[in-house]
Order: C-alpha cells, then sequence, then structure tokens
C-alpha cells in the first residue's frame, strides 16, 4: 500500500508558533521533487513538543495542502493508548491515507503489552496503521515475532522498522510476507533492507536531498541495483551528517543553510555545538547543498 521515499517532514517554528508557510513550501517542494508520500508529526516533526491542538492542526494542513496527489501517514502514536485512539481519530477525521504508531517510550511494555496496545488502536479506529519501532528512542524493541502477530490484524499494514538491524528486518519479511509492507527507519539501511524485502523508507535526509532519496528507491525497485548503490554512496555522507546530533537539530539546521526555513527548535532541543556545526556545513558544501 504504501512504498518508495516517504519523507518524515520537519516542522518549522517561527517565534515559537508554527510556521505553517514555511511547512506548505517544504510540501510543495517535496512533492515536485518526487517524494512518495509525506508524514508529518513524526519524530523529525517533533511531535513530542506539539501541543494537541498544534498537532490536529498540522494533519488537517497537510491534507489541505497535498490534495490527494501522494499518500499522507500521519503520525498518531503516544505511550498513552488512550491518547494514541485519540489522536488516530483525529488523524483519520482529518483524511489521512494512514497513521504511524510509535511503540510506547518510557512505559517499557512487555511484547504482550505491544500487541494489546496495538490491537486496540486498530479495533477502535477503522484506518490503515503502520507500526514504528525504534527501540534507541522509546526503549523497547518489538520483536518479530510480535509484529508477525500484529500482521494479522486486517488495517496493520505497515511498520517502520528502526532497530538498526538488517537481520530483523529480514525476519519481519520471512515471517510476514506480503501482509504488512516493511519501510526502513534508518536512512544508511534503505538499501540493504530494500535488498532483504523492504519497500521503501521513511525518511529523514528527504527534508534535503528529496530527489536523490527518491531516485535511490525506485533505482532499486526498478531492479537497477548499480544506479542505487551509486546513489547510496552518493547520499551516504548525508546520512551520517544529519545524525551528528539529535534528529531532527541538524536537518533544522541544514534547511536553515538552504534558506527553507527558520531553524529554530523546541527545548528540550537546542541548536548545534559549534564543531558539529562546522562539520555539517562541510557536508552541505561538498553535497553542494549551500
Amino acid at each position: 500500500m504504501f512504498a518508495g521515499s516517504l519523507v518524515a517532514i520537519v516542522t518549522p517554528f517561527r517565534q515559537g508558533k508554527v510556521d505553517e508557510r514555511a511547512f506548505a513550501e517544504l510540501i510543495e517542494w517535496q512533492i515536485a521533487k518526487g517524494t512518495n508520500g509525506i508524514v508529518p508529526c513524526g519524530t523529525t516533526g517533533e511531535s513530542a513538543t506539539l501541543s494537541h491542538d498544534e498537532h490536529n492542526r498540522l494533519i488537517e494542513l497537510t491534507v489541505e495542502i497535498v490534495n490527494r496527489r501522494v499518500p499522507i501517514i500521519a503520525g498518531t502514536g503516544s505511550n498513552s493508548t488512550e491518547e494514541a485512539i485519540t489522536l488516530t481519530r483525529h488523524a483519520k477525521q482529518a483524511g489521512v491515507d494512514a497513521a504511524l504508531l510509535i511503540t510506547p517510550y518510557y512505559n517499557k511494555p512487555t511484547q504482550e503489552g505491544l500487541y494489546r496496545h496495538y490491537r486496540a488502536v486498530a479495533e477502535s479506529v477503522d484506518l490503515p496503521l503502520v507500526l514504528y519501532n525504534i527501540p534507541g528512542r522509546t526503549g523497547v524493541n518489538m520483536l518479530p515475532t510480535t509484529i508477525a502477530r500484529l500482521s494479522a490484524i486486517k488495517t496493520i499494514v505497515g511498520v517502520k522498522e528502526g532497530s538498526g538491524s538488517v537481520q530483523q528486518a529480514s525476519d519481519i519479511v520471512q515471517m510476514c510476507g506480503d501482509r504488512l509492507t516493511v519501510l526502513a527507519g534508518d536512512d544508511s539501511l534503505t538499501l540493504p533492507m530494500m535488498a532483504v524485502g523492504g519497500k521503501g523508507v521513511i525518511t529523514v535526509t528527504a527534508n534535503i536531498m528529496p530527489a536523490e532519496m527518491a531516485d535511490l528507491v525506485k533505482a532499486f525497485a526498478e531492479g537497477k541495483v548499480e544506479e542505487a548503490r551509486r546513489l547510496h554512496f552518493k547520499l551516504s555522507p548525508l546520512f551520517t551528517a544529519l545524525f551528528y546530533e539529535t534528529n531532527p537539530i541538524p536537518v533544522k539546521e541544514a534547511l536553515g543553510y538552504m534558506g527553507k526555513i527558520d531553524p529554530e527548535l523546541r527545548l528540550p532541543l537546542c541548536p548545534m555545538a559549534s564543531d558539529t556545526r562546522e562539520k555539517l556545513i562541510r557536508t552541505l558544501k561538498e553535497a553542494a547543498l549551500i
């Protein structure tokens, strides 16, 4: 159902408020450059520090701007199951194509707890759901066996797999087959994960190089392995640079230098340290982005 390069889009701020004009311009640029889908209100979109009103408004705004041109997968996850249900209900009413639900963070639920959490959302909201596994941020790894159990639920259609393990992605593909679409959650593992059956990526890098990320995924899907490998190596320095510090600090800094947004963040995130900023600037210049 969902494949290709789907951008985990940043949320621009200006003087403490969401910069809706800049957000709209980013979406238009992404679509023009071939991005296959928009993912608002995810980790890269600083969902953790958005108010509920801001969160809901951003999703509504995304639906309005995109106007059915590409799929929208809205971030609606929470470490509270009831809150996740409420956010997902709103996303469905707003008209998104699917919801992306991060594993509950801080609580550190068991595998059974994870299963019941996602089942409860699926039973409460009739909307395609994409699981999001990123243990480095949440403190819990959703195992392939749990994902396989969840894939039996009709509306659970995909997983953003961000464990950093190609073996885990391989196990998920093997266990779930065509019941579940596997999308990379680490830009640097897009190509390796597609080699074991992944269908694309929910990507940070597309925020600054949308065409190249879309071309990488498309090339591999069309069997042009050498071209996909060439693009992978071209993008590799950026895969590293955008994680010199916690995401989305570097990518917002980069977009600021590119003149796309004001690189404002919300605490507890803060501007880059001078040494990592200089390294990022060098990488952006080598990529001819600034």
